[in-house]
């Protein structure tokens, strides 16, 4: 693997950390602004709308530049956010520089993922993917319990401070490292719009807002449910998290190793596994050590399902990858916003706050359908491609997942 593709890692460790973070913060933030936390809690909501809106917005205006400059004046807007909110003097520009920062997020990890598909050989592209989302996952057993002790211990600002420092960290890396490739010729904008009009690409990303939104669907409400159902102290959540992050570390590298191999069987794998392990997670909930283990299985086969989702879209938009990349990141976070919602809506239903985890299982076996459907029509289409052309035909575009 390229050294590239650590200065990418890096770039994505400092993203991770930034997006996660504020959630063990909120009270200190709150405090600082006076604030209610539900206030507060729109440092969490801003930046993921500003994922979901920024990705194509900021893709859009970077086609005329080469990537790597792309990548470096992302950083540049991750770094300025971090900056903006520690030192804010109040809560509106706080807002405002999570917002800043949120911009770069979804465009860094959609021109990233082309940018390191495109460094190495064709069968290893998936697992390429995967290293660069290596540096989220670490985000969240490293960057976010780092970053949240230095928050209460020493004051939010300075973590906000020590995240902008990462960016510049990981400016530096893609400056050096990511070699200058050039642009593909011949794809203007309206080609990479016309991605979107392939269904096996909708379909891709309809998997990945119901696959990962299985998995927040049940994350959103851990504090409550550990602590209320489980009997686990309030700072046990921490190290619950640190669980679920190596979970992600796990399923990561697994997804980007089985996803080079064989793609769809990865994802029925994957993807039903999580539907099965949200389900039983009612019944584990009510024990500590099966709880813990449930945690950490979430993770792994929640992020078994990114580096093959990701590539997916990337080898279906193919010709165009860049926008269907970055909006597919942004698919991840509408999946967390609306499983979000979902989950809270059960609570206030009264049906307790194990009741998430069935919406999140109901989201993971609706990607799985999903899956089987995508998989049924290209079999079709690889099908009447033959029947037409009666002999050995050109692959078609939407037979181009398997390498």
């Amino acid at each position: 693997m390229p050294l590239a593709l650590l200065a990418l890692a890096i770039g994505a460790f400092g993203i991770g950390t930034t997006e996660f973070v504020i959630m063990g913060l909120l009270p200190e933030v709150a405090g600082t602004f006076d604030v209610t936390i539900p206030m507060a809690g729109y440092l969490v909501t801003g930046y993921a709308l500003g994922v979901v809106l920024g990705a194509p917005l900021m893709t859009v205006l970077g086609t005329r530049i080469s990537r790597k400059r792309m990548l470096m004046l992302l950083m540049g807007f991750f770094i300025v956010g971090n900056v903006l909110s520690a030192v804010a003097p109040v809560f509106g520009l706080m807002l405002a520089g999570r917002i800043v920062a949120s911009l770069a997020h979804g465009a860094f990890f959609g021109i990233g993922s082309v940018v390191a598909a495109d460094l190495v050989a064709p069968e290893k592209k998936a697992g390429a993917i995967a290293m660069m989302f290596t540096g989220l996952t670490v985000a969240n057993v490293i960057g976010v319990p780092l970053g949240t002790l230095v928050g209460q211990q020493i004051g939010w600002r300075t973590t906000f401070f020590l995240v902008a420092a990462l960016g510049v960290v990981g400016l530096l890396g893609v400056a050096k490292l990511v070699p200058d490739m050039p642009k593909a010729e011949g794809v203007r904008l309206r080609h990479e719009i016309a991605a979107f009009r392939n269904v096996q690409v909708l379909l891709a990303m309809a998997m990945t807002v119901l696959g990962f939104g299985g998995v927040f669907a049940a994350i959103t409400y851990i504090t409550p449910m550990m602590t209320h159902v489980t009997g686990y102290a309030d700072g046990s959540v921490t190290w619950l998290l640190v669980l679920f992050g190596l979970g992600m570390v796990v399923g990561n590298l697994i997804g980007g190793r089985f996803a080079d191999r064989a793609l769809m069987p990865m994802l029925y794998v994957s993807l039903s596994g999580l539907a099965t392990v949200l389900a039983l997670f009612t019944l584990t909930a009510h024990d500590k050590t099966a709880s813990a283990v449930t945690v950490f299985l979430i993770g792994a086969l929640g992020f078994a399902t990114v580096p093959p989702l990701q590539k997916r879209v990337l080898d279906q938009a193919a010709g165009a990858p860049t926008l269907a990349s970055a909006v597919n990141i942004g698919a991840f976070n509408l999946g967390n916003a609306l499983s979000a919602w979902l989950g809270g809506l059960v609570i206030a239903a009264g049906l307790g706050y194990t009741a998430p985890n069935w919406v999140g299982a109901a989201l993971a076996a609706s990607a799985v359908v999903l899956a089987v459907v995508s998989s049924a029509l290209e079999r079709r289409t690889r099908t009447g491609s033959r029947i037409v052309t009666g002999a050995a035909p050109e692959p078609v575009r939407a037979t181009a997942a398997h390498h």
